[in-house]
């Protein structure tokens, strides 16, 4: 009788609250909610709008699949939502986010926007969530260039870490890293090398702390890869990933690992580690331009001596012949019979 004594007793110990927030009642017909002491959770798919009916006290909030488009102004405030910390927006086909659409979620601490298309981000997006602190942006910025805005709208956060892995980005975001700001996720994007000035404002005394992954970008193993080489092997802990950074290019260096590289194998015509590509490229430049002036010149003199020229070629024609007959003359002398020798 003791466990039915339990189970009886089991009602009166739940606060109100918690058990209104178990009843499925309170949960979208579209979401699934799952309940325990310490933490509730609820998923919701194939939405056409923010659920504005959701439990008071949950914590984590997921909603994929859905065709969401616009995350209008408090989005998620149908019901007041004081202890969401976790939401998951990904694959939703977001593509505009307005004005304080997070309004009514004080406690939110780490927003996942990743693999959406998002075509453009209000400056107070984030206005109505002070405590975030993670923002996930991966594969989110592929539709638009959106560095300016998201500038704008991530100016009063206190981040703490960022994920902008496959957006294909070609160079650091630097407009896009607030003060404080820790981790730092650019894997798989288009990066060839990190560039002396983007390595100085990582020195800086607002990044000094930032830790950064760098996995998957085709990193170029030329000469401009001298300065982030020195700089990797200095500050090796503040990439997490910084053993498992390879070379894509050139072929002969292709799959190497930067931290076993010596910079004398980095060669091209470069010094002082400059931009890659430049003193090549003016080079090329210089000697097209030399080719182009010696064909003109050329082309020049035969055109002002083509009487000469033609004259020339007359008299060489007229030579070739002479002799051309004189052959063919002591060919005919030589098979002419009456003129062999009697043995």
């Amino acid at each position: 009788w003791l466990p039915w004594l339990g189970l009886a007793v089991l009602p009166l110990a739940v606060p109100p609250a918690a058990a209104a927030a178990a009843c499925p009642s309170a949960c979208p017909a579209a979401c699934y909610c799952v309940v325990t002491p310490q933490l509730q959770q609820c998923r919701c798919e194939r939405l056409d709008e923010p659920p504005r009916e959701l439990p008071a006290a949950v914590h984590n909030l997921s909603i994929a699949g859905s065709n969401l488009s616009v995350l209008p102004r408090a989005a998620f405030a149908g019901r007041p939502l004081r202890y969401l910390r976790l939401l998951r927006l990904r694959h939703d086909n977001i593509r505009t986010i307005e004005d304080m659409a997070l309004q009514g979620l004080p406690a939110l601490r780490t927003l996942d926007l990743s693999h959406n298309p998002l075509l453009s981000v209000a400056a107070g997006a984030f206005g109505g969530a002070p405590l975030l602190r993670t923002l996930q942006l991966n594969q989110a910025l592929l539709a638009a260039p959106l560095e300016e805005q998201l500038a704008l709208a991530l100016r009063n956060l206190s981040l703490r870490r960022l994920e902008l892995a496959g957006n294909a980005l070609r160079a650091l975001p630097a407009a896009l890293l607030p003060p404080g700001l820790e981790e730092l996720d650019l894997r798989n994007n288009s990066l060839q090398r990190l560039a002396a000035a983007e390595l100085r404002s990582l020195d800086g005394p607002e990044l000094r702390g930032l830790r950064l992954s760098l996995g998957a970008n085709p990193l170029s193993c030329d000469c401009g890869l001298r300065p982030f080489l020195a700089w990797l092997r200095a500050a090796a802990a503040r990439v997490l990933d910084a053993r498992s950074l390879r070379c894509a290019a050139p072929p002969a260096l292709r799959g190497t690992a930067l931290l076993r590289l010596r910079p004398e194998a980095l060669a091209c015509a470069l010094r002082d580690g400059g931009e890659p590509g430049q003193l090549e490229t003016a080079s090329y430049v210089f000697f097209g331009i030399v080719l182009a002036l010696i064909g003109v010149v050329f082309l020049m003199v035969l055109y002002l001596n083509r009487r000469g020229i033609k004259r020339w070629l007359h008299n060489l024609r007229e030579a070739c012949r002479d002799q051309m007959e004189g052959y063919h003359y002591r060919y005919e002398q030589d098979a002419d019979p009456r003129c062999a020798g009697t043995p």
